[in-house]
């Protein structure tokens, strides 16, 4: 039936057909992107944004009146699913209660997500098969509010310095905001407690050497000017937006990978719902080698015990 915002349309993803209401519903106002924009978005950058979810729970962002609108932060999968959604079961032990949460395993999947009005992919960083295991380390340079971008470009080569010299191979990506992350596969073997200590420890080792970065845990405690390395992002349900994931903001910005070559001159503004698909179409995925890396822990851990013992 055709509403205010068009009529609704089947689109077809592999062997799945998804049926998509209220096409012409416009999410970018500033824009004029609609809501079969964002889904032709994610078509666009379908293998990307697959990859990057893929098999891991998956908490949504949706924005059921568009981006100026109000967000929902969506964990459990909403009744209506179709029944080959995949799902992965969490335990919340606040609540002492289990939830099912979505897991990507095909576009059909993240095209439904946009179905039901997500706009942002926000996966853990562990996979089903032992969600308390985390299988990527997560650096996420985050600047306070007196910082400026070129000094996240600063602080982004002091920790591919670090990386380098521990031999952890990092894939950067801009956040789709105002930072910059990392990521470095590691061996599921250890607890997001671990995960979090090994974070600690690199962040406190690039603080070291340069004054342009904080881990002051307290806000009250932080110089705005400075990048906060919120090693945080490593505890257990805590998620950041995907690679390719589009952000809700007026201007569809999308936290996009880079090379490292990138990362001196580049402009996150210039990373949209709109620029990011020929981009993709010219340099395909630049984290599809993430998982053909592997970092060992140990090194982060002693330096945790190191940090420790001072």
């Amino acid at each position: 039936m055709a509403t205010d915002h068009g009529t609704p349309v089947e689109i077809e993803v592999d062997d799945k057909v998804v049926r998509v209401s209220s096409p012409e519903r416009v999410y970018f106002p500033a824009h004029g992107w609609t809501k079969l924009d964002l889904v032709e978005y994610y078509l666009a950058v379908g293998p990307g944004i697959v990859t990057a979810l893929h098999e891991r729970p998956c908490m949504l962002h949706r924005f059921p009146k568009g981006v100026d609108g109000s967000k929902v932060h969506q964990k459990k999968v909403p009744a209506g699913a179709p029944p080959w959604l995949e799902t992965v079961p969490i335990h919340f032990p606040k609540y002492d209660r289990m939830v099912d949460e979505v897991c990507v395993t095909e576009l059909a999947s993240v095209v439904w997500a946009v179905q039901m009005s997500t706009v942002e992919f926000h996966p853990w960083n562990s996979r089903r098969a032992d969600v308390e295991k985390p299988d990527e380390w997560r650096i996420d340079l985050d600047p306070g509010d007196d910082c400026d971008f070129a000094t996240v470009q600063r602080v982004a080569a002091v920790a591919h310095e670090v990386l380098d010299e521990l031999g952890a191979i990092g894939f950067p990506k801009t956040s789709g905001g105002s930072g910059l992350h990392v990521y470095v596969r590691v061996a599921p073997d250890h607890e997001f407690a671990d995960v979090r200590r090994a974070a600690l420890a690199f962040a406190r080792e690039v603080e070291r050497r340069t004054d342009d970065v904080t881990t002051a845990w307290w806000r009250k405690d932080r110089d705005p000017s400075q990048v906060f390395i919120d090693y945080n992002q490593n505890a257990r349900d805590h998620t950041i937006a995907a690679a390719y994931s589009v952000r809700g903001t007026a201007d569809g910005l999308v936290s996009t990978p880079l090379t490292w070559d990138e990362v001196p001159d580049v402009d996150p503004h210039d990373f949209t719902l709109a620029t990011v698909p020929p981009r993709f179409a010219a340099l395909g995925d630049l984290h599809a080698g993430l998982d053909d890396t592997c970092f060992d822990l140990a090194p982060l851990l002693e330096w945790a015990g190191r940090d420790g013992d001072a």
